[in-house]
């Protein structure tokens, strides 16, 4: 399948939107290791649990309105200008009713006046996400290239920003107005290339009944959002209350590092599955074959960033981050192991979205969503952080393993990724191979 024909065009075809995702990702992921050695684990924690206690609410925000718009707009370009306008009002209104929401979210906290003032500086940002709709214009276009300029040079512009305030000692309040600083300014950007491109965003309306349409088919999406939120960013919120701060800022340390490999599978997947779903006009047997390899090509990288991660674990958090981090090693070496099951996750959902079983992409998310608060609660107060990295470890098995294989459907999947799991589908390959020699 690497050899064929369809892997190197859809392979060339998004080379050079991976390489930007990747260049920007690594100048991210480094200055953010930066600023964690600058404020320390206390201070970086406290900047990360109002990160992801803004998350938390913040899929309320999108609407689940991003690709229903996408798809609106690839229906009908005439209908460019309403259905923008529509979007942006509601999205707007989303922002507003996130603020309101975190202002009574706050209040069953145990946060201090500078924390919850940290909260509403990030939470701000919301309001000033409600220009990417300019960019499901670019994506309805198949032009995300301007898109992706954007985000590029805005990130990159963040970065400088984030290292030139290290260097003039600058306090974490302003940390925190430069993640409101990021969103300002991609939304200045949006705003730029969409007029630059001879459009124009006062030329949008708003219509109540396309808004009634788009809430109508998204309200599912919302739910779904919400859901990978809690999955996504529960564990801090939950460590910073029941523990503190600076166990936050090591929990995080570690959990950036052991993240910051998944967007490989998405990567790969979007990249070969193309030429996957053209093997099923063929037949059924290539089909599941090419599925099989894809599943095999993803664990056996996912083993390769995973079993050196947890031998140098230790080592890795004592060069990036220091010895005021030290204890990250431990959670690193635990969290890293579920990445095997995020690797094998994200290709089956491009198999669930061709077969058309997305219902069931919600149930398994929501699973992995209350395991993994009600695993938090139980190893928290009894492993402290490294419980928390045990929790999302099981719950991304359930979600990703147990949960598939009680539901008629989607247990074949299941069988697959147990093939890749046990190296069966490699063993009768290699096998194969060696009965066809001999």
């Amino acid at each position: 399948m690497l050899k064929s024909e369809g892997f190197k065009k859809y392979f060339f075809n998004t080379s050079w939107l991976f390489f930007e995702h990747i260049v920007r990702l690594v100048v991210a992921l480094f200055v953010s290791v930066y600023v964690a050695r600058y404020l320390g684990p206390d201070q970086y924690g406290l900047l990360n649990y109002s990160i992801s206690f803004v998350a938390l609410f913040s899929a309320i925000a999108t609407l689940g309105l991003d690709q229903i718009v996408i798809r609106e707009l690839v229906k009908d370009r005439n209908k460019r200008d309403s259905l923008l306008g529509t979007a942006f009002v509601l999205k707007v209104s989303g922002a507003i009713l996130v603020i309101a929401m975190l202002a009574v979210g706050v209040q069953f906290t145990s946060n201090d006046l500078f924390t919850n003032l940290l909260i509403f500086i990030i939470a701000a940002g919301t309001l000033f996400q409600s220009m990417n709709v300019v960019d499901f214009y670019y994506q309805s276009k198949v032009q995300s290239k301007f898109s992706v300029q954007v985000k590029f040079w805005t990130i990159m512009g963040i970065s400088l920003l984030k290292v030139y305030s290290i260097y003039i000692g600058a306090p974490l309040l302003w940390f925190a107005f430069l993640v409101l600083l990021e969103n300002i300014i991609l939304a200045g950007g949006f705003f730029l290339i969409y007029n630059l491109k001879g459009l124009s965003i006062f030329s949008w309306h708003f219509d109540l009944y396309m808004a009634k349409s788009l809430l109508k088919s998204s309200w599912p999406l919302i739910f779904s959002g919400i859901v990978v939120s809690l999955y996504m960013k529960i564990d801090q919120v939950m460590i910073k209350e029941m523990l503190d701060s600076q166990a936050v800022g090591i929990y995080a340390s570690a959990v950036k590092l052991s993240e910051a490999w998944y967007f490989v599978p998405i990567i790969i997947s979007s990249s070969l599955f193309p030429a996957i779903i053209e093997s099923k006009k063929i037949s059924e047997e290539l089909y599941y074959e090419r599925l099989q390899k894809l599943y095999d090509l993803l664990y056996f990288i996912a083993l390769a960033i995973v079993i050196p991660t947890t031998l140098l674990s230790d080592w890795v958090i004592d060069i990036l981050y220091g010895q005021a981090y030290f204890g990250a090693g431990a959670v690193l070496s635990i969290h890293i192991w579920a990445g095997l099951f995020v690797f094998l996750g994200v290709a089956r959902s491009k198999w669930i979205l061709t077969e058309n079983l997305q219902k069931y992409s919600f149930l398994y998310s929501s699973i992995g969503a209350v395991s993994n608060i009600a695993l938090n609660l139980y190893l928290i107060p009894i492993h402290g952080i490294n419980g928390a990295a045990f929790a999302t470890l099981i719950s991304q098995f359930i979600a990703v393993i147990l949960g598939p294989f009680f539901i008629k459907q989607t247990r074949i999947s299941v069988y697959m990724l147990l093939k890749s799991i046990f190296f069966v589908s490699i063993i009768r390959r290699i096998r194969y191979l060696l009965l066809k020699k001999y």
